[in-house]
């Protein structure tokens, strides 16, 4: 079995240790372009899958080219889609064409026939982020909260099974961030544990069953 990995930045930082969690287990692919997402991660380029218009795009074009050469398409997106321009409040994607676009993503994943599972998108510290020196734009916990609770419903309407990224790293604790919105090393690994370990309950058969007998 092979997963296709099509998310923001929070997946670029936790990927390689899924990767590893899966290896002999999994076939791992990810969007393309890891140098060059590398160079701002506020601005979606290359692997970065950014916001949903953009995942849409990106997977329409790969529609048309042939589709994406794996069972399982682990897909999110939500925290490019909620950046607030600090003058007028407006978001760069507004809900309704979230909702919309998240609808036209899943025509496109049915069409490629994949298998697609949702990650719920990971908590902001708006204190943090929103005085972060240079920040340019802002986020807000409450729209994090209401992007999720949109795709919820858009997903769960659709019958796709969705891994809880966000509960999971809001219960690790204090001291997630290694700046205002990216996690450190210690929490990445675990995001990647976590999902590795919900992957391989869903699709890898067992192989037997403990006794005490």
């Amino acid at each position: 079995m092979n997963i296709y990995v099509l998310g923001d930045s929070i997946s670029l930082h936790y990927g390689p240790y899924l990767e590893s969690y899966l290896k002999g287990i999994m076939g791992y692919a990810r969007k393309e372009g890891e140098e060059e997402a590398a160079l701002n991660l506020d601005n979606p380029q290359g692997s970065n899958g950014g916001d949903s218009g953009m995942v849409l795009s990106f997977l329409q074009a790969r529609g048309r080219a042939g589709g994406i050469a794996a069972d399982v398409l682990l897909l999110n997106c939500g925290l490019h889609d909620i950046k607030t321009d600090p003058a007028t409040g407006t978001r760069q994607v507004p809900m309704d064409r979230y909702r919309q676009n998240l609808r036209e993503i899943l025509k496109t994943v049915q069409a490629m026939r994949l298998q697609l599972v949702w990650i719920r998108t990971t908590p902001c510290d708006e204190r943090v982020h929103n005085s972060y020196p240079d920040m340019t734009f802002h986020r807000f916990a409450r729209d994090c909260a209401a992007y999720n609770a949109a795709a919820d419903t858009v997903m769960g309407d659709a019958g796709i099974p969705a891994i809880d990224l966000f509960t999971f790293t809001v219960n690790l604790g204090q001291d997630l961030f290694c700046d205002h919105v990216h996690f450190n090393e210690s929490v990445r690994t675990k995001q990647a544990a976590f999902i590795a370990g919900w992957l391989m309950g869903k699709f890898i058969p067992r192989q037997g069953t403990f006794s005490n007998n």
